[in-house]
């Protein structure tokens, strides 16, 4: 496998890994389907990582064009994604919630009411969340031209969705193995690498930008 294909696999993987949170994910959805026998915990769970799954691959096919035609250029959107990313990261590493990787508290009172859970909140925002949303977008845009990279991102997010269903069928049992502070450690571990990936994608989308070229040109001038 090619280097670049094999960084852009590693990138996206430990970026949707970050963005989705297979393991929060699974502890949101043992709260929610507390009332469902076995069998309704298993339909729900396969039913919400479908349609998460139409939705996120769906913006994987279609990013670029809601893009061009918003008129939102890819430095914009690296800048853009890397901020949001950041924020995600930061919110990981302090172990807090936010509306980009879970739900808010009122759509957790809303979730509560519900009968069926698979699309609203387990879809949508639990998995196909804002953070996923923009990061698909940003890493399949960053890939433009490269197929076998864009393939490579397609297939990291399609494994990681795998394990947040293997999360969500061992939801139980997951909560159970690594308790508060074992789920924790590991969003905080996914939350630094992601605060650096968040990085990386600002300064390229600073770099590509052509921002740092024109301030430095006046200088240069009048010198």
């Amino acid at each position: 496998m090619p280097s670049g294909v094999l960084e852009a696999f590693s990138v996206a993987f430990t970026t949707f890994f970050a963005t989705i949170g297979p393991i929060d994910v699974a502890a949101m959805f043992a709260i929610f389907s507390g009332g469902l026998d076995a069998k309704e915990r298993r339909l729900t769970a396969m039913r919400g990582v479908l349609v998460a799954s139409v939705i996120l691959f769906l913006f994987a096919l279609l990013g670029e064009w809601i893009l061009s035609i918003l008129g939102i250029s890819l430095a914009a959107l690296r800048a853009a994604g890397g901020v949001l990313l950041l924020l995600i990261g930061i919110d990981m590493v302090a172990a807090n919630g936010s509306g980009a990787t879970t739900t808010t508290r009122e759509e957790r009172k809303e979730a509560e009411a519900r009968a069926d859970i698979a699309v609203f909140p387990l879809a949508t925002p639990l998995i196909a969340g804002p953070g996923a949303i923009g990061a698909v977008i940003l890493l399949m845009a960053h890939a433009e031209g490269d197929y076998l990279q864009q393939g490579a991102v397609a297939l990291a997010l399609l494994l990681v969705l795998l394990v947040t269903l293997a999360a969500l069928l061992l939801a139980s049992r997951l909560q159970t193995l690594l308790g508060v502070t074992g789920m924790h450690m590991v969003s905080r571990v996914f939350g630094v690498l992601l605060c650096a990936l968040a990085m990386q994608f600002l300064f390229d989308g600073i770099a590509q930008s052509g921002l740092l070229g024109a301030v430095s040109a006046p200088q240069q001038i009048s010198g």
